[in-house]
């Protein structure tokens, strides 16, 4: 045991801070790299009807071409720390570029929907390796005191990514044709390999590890029974179909099995899980469950609500989203200079009670006949508000672990931001769903032509009356879907303030008094 401890701080990263024009040629590529993954997060979304009728897969079977890419992808994020140590980083990353863009090469070319989801399975894996390799890989570029500039960089390309996919996806769909929304990435990537080859090195040599293939195979189990519950539990009227009870029980004894043969059988646990020893890890994972909750339920809800409720094209509705992520670029940099000065927790609640506002905000001004000038103002305060949360958690987070343990806390961020959003999806689209149905039934009830304005409106017809009455239901769905965000929001505040103070970027090697 005491050999194994001895061993850790070989592995503490002091040799691979870049600066001038290496420097910006590495952020340039691991830039590129993370944006393949958060941008092909919600790209295929748009094009999903085109890629249904062009392969002959039915609606529900066409959305487990999301929930391959999804479930693959969490199961790879808490595996990156072990793959780091076996095959070096460089290795690993240029691996996950390369991979992520050979099966989205293959995704393009596939004729059938086996074929698909199969190439999504494995970008997904690939990209897993991405977005929790990618965040480390910037921590370390820079020196110490620039952790608030390198946690930035990585803020900007998971919030920007997605925000800007449906647009992207949108506008190659209809340009030329749904295989684009693959393609678009062999480029990128391939420069993004190029550049990791030959520019990023590694902190230190691989070296063999034993695999623990019990704890990988018990995960596997956990996570894609939980992805599953959450994608397909409401398609599925969620306890009442046999395959959701089951998912439901396999991931909870999935889970149970994992933790205890991690902590107590494993010899060299695929996932470390004594990194919770850390207190701002414990309530730092808790609140980046929170923040992509935050961050990616309205991504989620708006662009349905301003296209099926108002009409919008989905240009139109692509830009409503771009509105909110346009301050997440312009104040990232800003607030991660306040995060190298300011309690980071003070940034973080004013984050989130920025959120909650705009949230309950939006809420009482979405009607059946807003317009496009309804939403920007609201969506940039939205988006203030996102802005001021992944950098103060990352620095609150990496600041308090020691160097070594730094890929594993970046990989439960990087885990918890995704689950986070998982869940918003889930949780959104069946408050939509319960919400629409109750206030479909309030709005009949009240239907009579004992009152005034049914009489008046009487003329227009049956069929038109009703095609109101689902738009006002509709309408109050969404409403009421997007103002649930606003006490999850308040709930990242009490997260928020159970984290430690620490000081925004310690020395190499020194971790901040638990």
């Amino acid at each position: 045991m005491s050999t194994k401890q001895s061993d850790r701080p070989v592995l503490v990263p002091v040799n691979v801070v870049e600066y001038g024009t290496r420097r910006l040629l590495i952020v340039a590529g691991i830039m590129l790299a993370a944006l393949l993954q958060t941008l092909d997060a919600t790209i295929v979304n748009v094009a999903l009807p085109t890629i249904e009728g062009n392969i002959g897969a039915s609606i529900d079977d066409g959305t487990w071409i999301i929930t391959a890419y999804i479930i693959a992808n969490v199961v790879a994020i808490p595996l990156a720390p072990f793959f780091l140590q076996r095959f070096g980083r460089r290795n690993y990353f240029a691996a996950c570029i390369i991979g992520f863009t050979v099966a989205s090469l293959l995704c393009g070319t596939a004729s059938s929907l086996g074929a698909l989801v199969f190439y999504r399975v494995v970008q997904g894996a690939f990209g897993g390796g991405l977005i929790a390799t990618s965040q480390i890989i910037l921590r370390d570029t820079f020196p110490p005191d620039k952790l608030g500039a390198s946690s930035a960089l990585f803020a900007i390309a998971l919030t920007v990514g997605p925000a800007l996919g449906p647009t992207v996806g949108g506008l190659l769909t209809d340009a030329f044709s749904w295989q684009w929304v693959f393609d678009i990435n062999l480029v990128p990537g391939t420069l993004a390999a190029i550049i990791v080859l030959a520019m990023v090195r590694n902190p230190t040599p691989p070296r063999r590890i034993p695999f623990d293939g019990v704890g990988v195979a018990l995960l596997i189990v956990a996570l894609g029974s939980m992805q599953f519950v959450l994608d397909e539990g409401e398609r599925n009227d969620w306890f009442d179909d046999t395959r959701i009870v089951t998912a439901a029980v396999a991931f909870v004894v999935g889970l149970t099995a994992f933790v205890t043969w991690e902590l107590r059988g494993a010899t060299d646990p695929i996932v470390d899980l004594r990194i919770f020893r850390y207190r701002n890890v414990r309530f730092g994972t808790l609140a980046a469950v929170v923040l992509g909750m935050v961050i990616f339920g309205p991504t989620v809800i708006l662009p349905q609500y301003v296209q099926g409720v108002l009409g919008f094209t989905a240009t139109l509705s692509g830009l409503l989203i771009l509105m909110r992520a346009l301050p997440v670029l312009v104040l990232t940099p800003f607030v991660a200079r306040l995060a190298s000065v300011l309690d980071f927790r003070a940034i973080l609640v004013t984050g989130f009670l920025l959120s909650a506002g705009s949230f309950v905000a939006l809420a009482l001004h979405m009607t059946t006949v807003s317009d496009f000038w309804t939403f920007p103002v609201l969506l940039a305060i939205s988006g203030a508000g996102q802005s001021m949360l992944l950098v103060p958690l990352l620095v609150g987070m990496l600041s308090t672990v020691a160097p070594a343990d730094a890929p594993k806390a970046s990989s439960f961020i990087s885990l918890s931001v995704q689950t986070g959003g998982s869940i918003a999806s889930t949780m959104l689209v069946t408050i939509f769903d319960r919400r629409s149905y109750f206030h479909s039934d309030i709005l009949r009830g009240a239907v009579t032509l004992a009152h005034r304005a049914v009489l008046l409106d009487a003329h227009i017809g049956l069929r038109a009356l009703v095609r109101i009455l689902a738009q006002q239901s509709a309408n109050a769905g969404f409403a009421d879907s997007i103002f649930a965000l606003a006490p999850l929001a308040c709930v990242g505040v009490l997260m928020s303030v159970l984290l430690k103070r620490t000081k925004a970027a310690l020395p190499a090697g020194m971790v901040a008094a638990e």
